[in-house]
């Protein structure tokens, strides 16, 4: 169970109230997710919950006038924060109006708070550009000014899906080949079948498992079935590959990729990818293919950058920063 500890200050020199989120504020928390300039579904609470075992959680939620006007996501890990440990991306989720001078003194006001907790340190998840439904790099300048240093940049490929770029040669041929095997496509809602192939292959090829068990996957697609949806390309009632999106309504995301060896052999991920950004996520403004680097950026994997790109996908980077309190 998630611990939660209810504990309400008001940081001096400051108009601004901070309080540790506790679950009869879900409603209100959601809301301003909804409103927000950056934030999207992953912020939710139903969503944050379903690992809320792993973590202890930190969230707090800013108000002034007794307006909420911001929100923390975070988890604490002994005398660090980090918004948020179990989320690819976190940060201040706040609302669209907040000036970025309020957002210089409400960074201030949350360092304060923190030290009052006995944190001396802060790990900070940038949301990337491509999500955000308002112009938002306050944040980035507020995290300069407080002397934070850049840990991660991880590098992920996107296509902008109101200016694409033409597909590459190779991702063309692979279109062809998965179409004369007559390799069909589908949205499913059965994550097992695909699931024994992304574990097999991620067990291959570095020894671990999907940070999602299926169990939990599932459940978050019950939950979230508007959002997280599972497409597979099958060729003889077999699925051979699949891609797992989460869909933020701006971007569309491949949160999870992989095929089997026929899969692989017939291109049946360059026909489910045609699919998705040309008929599925359309609407959307960005497609993201996810990360291609590993250990916080350092390792860059050439082979999956140059899948992504030939799809006319450029690239997107995933950063986070240490702030000393």
């Amino acid at each position: 169970m998630a611990r939660y500890v209810e504990y309400n200050t008001l940081i001096m020199n400051t108009s601004y109230e901070i309080k540790r989120y506790a679950p009869q504020q879900q409603a209100e928390w959601d809301a301003l997710v909804e409103a927000s300039a950056n934030g999207t579904f992953l912020f939710r609470r139903n969503y944050m919950e379903y690992h809320a075992h792993r973590f202890q959680d930190f969230s707090l939620m800013i108000y002034e006038k007794n307006k909420l006007q911001a929100l923390l996501p975070a988890s604490r890990h002994d005398n660090n924060i980090v918004s948020h440990g179990g989320l690819t991306y976190g940060g201040i989720v706040a609302r669209a109006e907040l000036s970025s001078e309020k957002m210089l003194a409400l960074f201030d006001a949350i360092a304060q708070y923190l030290r009052l907790q006995g944190i001396t340190s802060w790990d900070y998840k940038i949301v990337p550009d491509i999500y955000h439904a308002y112009p938002y790099a306050a944040e980035q300048y507020a995290i300069y000014k407080m002397g934070g240093c850049r840990i991660a940049c991880n590098l992920s490929s996107a296509i902008d899906l109101t200016r694409p770029i033409a597909y590459s040669e190779l991702r063309r041929r692979g279109i062809k080949r998965a179409s004369k095997q007559g390799i069909t496509l589908h949205t499913t809602t059965d994550f097992a079948p695909f699931w024994d192939i992304l574990q097999a292959n991620l067990q291959e090829r570095h020894g671990v498992n999907p940070v999602h068990t299926l169990q939990e996957i599932t459940l978050l697609h019950n939950q979230f079935p508007e959002h997280i949806q599972l497409h597979t390309a099958v060729y003889k009632d077999k699925v051979v590959a699949g891609c797992v999106v989460y869909n933020t309504g701006r971007v569309a995301h491949a949160q999870y990729i992989s095929a089997s060896p026929e899969g692989k052999q017939y291109g049946a991920l360059d026909i489910l990818f045609a699919h998705l950004i040309e008929n599925v996520y359309n609407s959307c403004r960005y497609f993201d293919f996810g990360i291609s680097t590993e250990q916080g950026g350092k390792i860059l994997n050439n082979g999956l950058l140059a899948q992504k790109e030939g799809f006319g996908a450029r690239g997107v980077v995933y950063e986070t920063y240490h702030i000393e309190l």
